[in-house]
């Protein structure tokens, strides 16, 4: 993956995640790769759940969010950031 692909695939998870929590700045949250869903954002399981929805409608099928969480532990996922979403979302889409 490229530099730019990875910083262009940030920002576009970094807007849909703007959207889904609202405006973040208005909270005092920056939305930055090291963002934490669970402690910064204060997202619950099911947001992830809407927010994986969202990625698969805006970059397709291969980016299902809901499968790949499915294998990771409970503490991973408490501890997913907006940097780790963004890798997967870059790996899933990134030109071959």
């Amino acid at each position: 993956m490229t530099i730019d692909h990875a910083s262009a695939t940030f920002d576009v998870v970094a807007e849909l995640l703007a959207e889904l929590v609202g405006d973040a700045e208005v909270l005092g949250i920056e939305i930055t790769p090291d963002t934490t869903f669970h402690e910064d954002l204060q997202l619950e399981s099911i947001d992830l759940v809407t927010f994986a929805s969202i990625l698969s409608e805006h970059f397709g099928a291969d980016v299902n969010l809901a499968e790949h969480l499915a294998e990771k532990d409970l503490d991973d996922v408490i501890g997913l950031t907006v940097g780790d979403i963004a890798r997967f979302v870059g790996e899933r889409t990134c030109p071959r």
